[in-house]
């Protein structure tokens, strides 16, 4: 394998978490209220020694830990370590983070040992599916299992073919940041990948997810999603075509509690403030919306794109999950011969 670049893959996981720290207090809070507490740029400084996140970036090291303790990238080797990972994360004294309530059912369903297209919640696409993906896009494989991977880690939770298809663009959006892709061409290779995948479901990874009533085919099934995120993708581009008054993200994009949502709010703090990472992560804590899993999302795009270097040099030790966030970057950055998929 040749290691993707060591800087960009530490620069995203430590952004995400820096993102979701700064979200996390002003996640229920309006516009106004942050505005009060914080300033009309929002906030600005990791408080908190460590600085603490949510289950947006315990939920995204559980997805890490398990590729990284996979035997081979193929769902029925990555699957039953995922499950266990999410169970442990479910039962954890720590989870008290305010989560997602899709994940929790969804977990409790898993613990009862269900197959996971009869435990996931499969109306579900909230962006729970795809606040955790990153470390997906920072693994050096193929694109079909980049696909498989983000798809499957999405669907043991959020059976909506939006949230799967959410979950993947997600992880292509970190994979070609880290690859060196400029931010700005983000939308346009996005808006091709989902045109490209409308009609590809990957039954290998998901078996029959899609037979649910009301579906004819599993190529029907997985377009309801990708025409989805085409929808909010192109409402993207006609904000970005706008000028940029500064306010709230989720007035042009959506508030993020859904899948498609999260992701286009978050590139859109990401394409505001390219070259100023913290800029970006100040923009999506300062919403209306989900505004941890924007912030952390548009902390792993600015991230995967600039560096550590894009990040205020004391912060990495003071966020929490410091040693575990440092650790999984370095075992993604440098796999070794550990996993073949």
């Amino acid at each position: 394998m040749i290691s993707l670049a060591p800087q960009r893959v530490a620069g995203s996981l430590f952004g995400l978490a820096f993102g979701d720290a700064l979200g996390k207090p002003t996640e229920f809070l309006t516009v106004a209220e942050i505005d009060r507490r914080y300033g009309t740029t929002g906030p600005r400084e990791l408080v908190g020694d460590p600085a603490l996140v949510t289950d947006d970036t315990q939920m995204a090291l559980a997805v890490g830990w398990a590729l990284h303790d996979a035997p081979a990238y193929a769902a029925e080797a990555v699957e039953p370590l995922l499950r266990r990972r999410f169970l442990d994360w479910a039962a954890s004294p720590d989870n008290n983070r305010a989560p997602g309530m899709t994940c929790l059912r969804a977990c409790a369903e898993l613990s009862r040992g269900l197959p996971w297209q009869q435990a996931t919640e499969a109306g579900s696409k909230g962006c729970g599916a795809n606040m955790r993906v990153t470390p997906v896009g920072l693994l050096d494989v193929d694109l079909d299992t980049l696909a498989g991977l983000a798809q499957l880690q999405a669907g043991l939770t959020h059976g909506h073919p939006t949230g799967l298809a959410a979950s993947e663009l997600t992880a292509y959006a970190v994979r070609l940041l880290v690859d060196g892709a400029p931010l700005t061409d983000l939308p346009g290779l996005l808006t091709a990948r989902a045109r490209q995948q409308r009609t590809v479901y990957r039954a290998d990874w998901l078996g029959e997810l899609w037979q649910r009533p009301g579906e004819r085919t599993p190529q029907e099934f997985i377009a309801r999603g990708w025409d989805e995120c085409l929808l909010a993708l192109g409402r993207l581009d006609a904000a970005l075509a706008a000028p940029d008054d500064g306010d709230d993200p989720c007035r042009v994009t959506g508030a993020g509690w859904i899948a498609e949502e999260a992701l286009t709010a978050a590139l859109y703090c990401a394409l505001r403030h390219p070259d100023a990472p913290v800029d970006a992560l100040a923009r999506g804590a300062r919403s209306a919306g989900d505004s941890d899993s924007i912030a952390a999302l548009a902390g792993a795009f600015v991230g995967a794109a600039n560096g550590m270097a894009g990040w205020p040099a004391d912060w990495a030790g003071r966020i929490e999950y410091a040693d575990q966030l440092a650790a999984l970057a370095a075992r993604l950055s440098h796999p070794g011969d550990t996993v073949r998929g």
